[in-house]
């Protein structure tokens, strides 16, 4: 107990550190998530490090027991063995090249992730689905959908019979409406406009937005405030824009048409606000994701290499536990590429989530490590020991930790099987970077002879 305490205590510090990060992103959801696994590590400190080991005292090792234990220990000596010869400089150079190798493709691929989501239909089905079917089937034969974004149009009172108003909100709908990946456009100045045709026998001629107040108030008044398209005293009139999809390249596309059309053609009689609609609440969303992502990361690694060098007080320990975890995040990130991720809401918050629970396998393994070198063992014995005592607990819990996780990839719901790839790739990857590349890294920062 003496011996798991230590390193079992920091590594939930570290966890719980990993979740109180998560917190700081000004998202609700992603607060609740980190809130609900807060409480979910207090639980764990309360029952791995106080009523586990009261349970066990009630439990006597018999020795039939103690000697299946020692069987299956000398059946995975060669194992361990084979594996501890990482440890020695000249393997350990092997393994470090090919880990930069896979960093290399993986810093290259890394930065094209895209924040939102990569696909049509609503996220949290899958493309399957029947609601996503019916409204692919919508979208493509008819100029509305699923997905909108609501434009408010802000000017002065009674605006809407002032042609000057009118005309740039004409403009406007004209500009979103050779928007590529926009439908259509629905605003007052295009009602206003069929109007007046209407009023003069359909003529297309007459398909204009007229210059005389009188003749707008005639062309205005019969769209009552129950339409959504101006309110009680016409100061504000919204623009819903109907897009193709939601996908993360449409939403920037087109919100980055109304901030251009904005910036050039806003005033004091009228400007365009963002965003109401789905669209509107997804590209709020991905904003605050894209701008939370890397100061979230940067949080997170800067706590467990404090708790590292607090803990250990070495910086090649605490560099032989966070460069493999690093790595990890960039694969993760990597991989979320190759298999049309987005990052969004329900991905942001797994990896951090992935690195404050990868590295108590690092903290794991070097803090038994240390324990032998401080013995005076060779570097490469002592890993060999380590290996012995703790590294099958390590592997146990890897894959333990993935298989669960893993369960999500079969579940019906897209975000959830997202979250459960990459979690499952995480928990895996930073076990296997732990047991090899950990010790590889040792070899050279840390060495023979005794514990830094």
């Amino acid at each position: 107990m003496r011996r798991l305490l230590f390193p079992g205590a920091v590594a939930l510090v570290s966890d719980s550190v990993g979740f109180i990060t998560i917190s700081l992103i000004e998202v609700q959801v992603i607060r609740e998530i980190a809130i609900t696994a807060s409480l979910g590590i207090a639980a764990i400190i309360l029952t791995n490090l106080v009523l586990l080991p009261v349970l066990l005292s009630y439990f006597d090792a018999d020795e039939k027991a103690r000697l299946s234990a020692l069987a299956g220990d000398r059946r995975l000596r060669p194992a361990w063995s084979l594996l501890a010869r990482v440890a020695r400089r000249g393997p350990a150079a092997v393994v470090i090249g090919c880990a930069a190798l896979l960093l290399a493709g993986g810093a290259y691929l890394a930065p094209q992730v895209r924040v939102g989501d990569e696909h049509r239909g609503v996220p949290e089905l899958r493309a399957e689905s029947a609601y996503n079917l019916d409204s692919a089937v919508i979208t493509e034969n008819f100029g509305i959908g699923v997905d909108v974004l609501t434009v408010i149009s802000e000017t002065v009172a009674e605006g809407c019979i002032e042609y000057d108003v009118m005309r740039t909100l004409d403009e406007f709908e004209w500009h979103m409406l050779n928007v590529d990946g926009v439908q259509s456009v629905s605003g007052l100045a295009g009602v206003a406009r069929n109007i007046n045709s209407n009023w003069n026998e359909g003529s297309l001629k007459w398909k204009t937005l007229p210059r005389n107040s009188y003749m707008l108030v005639q062309s205005v008044s019969p769209v009552p405030t129950s339409s959504g398209l101006l309110n009680q005293d016409c100061s504000v009139m919204p623009v819903s824009i109907f897009t193709a999809d939601h996908r993360a390249e449409t939403i920037e596309r087109v919100v980055g048409a109304v901030k251009e059309f904005n910036a050039l053609n806003s005033g004091e009689r009228i400007s365009f606000r963002l965003a109401a609609g789905n669209i509107g609440v997804m590209a709020a969303t991905n904003e605050e994701v894209e701008a939370s992502q890397f100061p979230i990361l940067a949080y997170v690694y800067a706590a467990v290499i404090a708790l590292c060098l607090i803990s250990f007080r070495s910086v090649g320990a605490t560099l032989c536990i966070i460069v493999p975890l690093a790595g990890v995040s960039i694969l993760a990130y990597a991989l979320m590429v190759l298999l049309e991720i987005g990052l969004k809401v329900s991905t942001l918050p797994v990896a951090a989530l992935g690195v404050g629970i990868g590295v108590d396998y690092g903290i794991y393994i070097y803090g038994r490590l240390r324990a032998h070198l401080g013995e005076g063992l060779d570097f490469a014995e002592a890993y060999e020991r380590t290996l012995a005592t703790t590294g099958a607990g390590v592997v146990l819990t890897g894959l333990t930790l993935a298989a669960g996780v893993a369960t999500w990839i079969a579940a019906p719901l897209k975000f959830q099987a997202d979250m459960g790839t990459v979690l499952t790739f995480m928990f895996l990857v930073n076990m296997i970077g732990a047991v090899v590349l950990l010790p590889a890294l040792g070899a050279w920062l840390i060495g023979s002879g005794k514990a830094k």
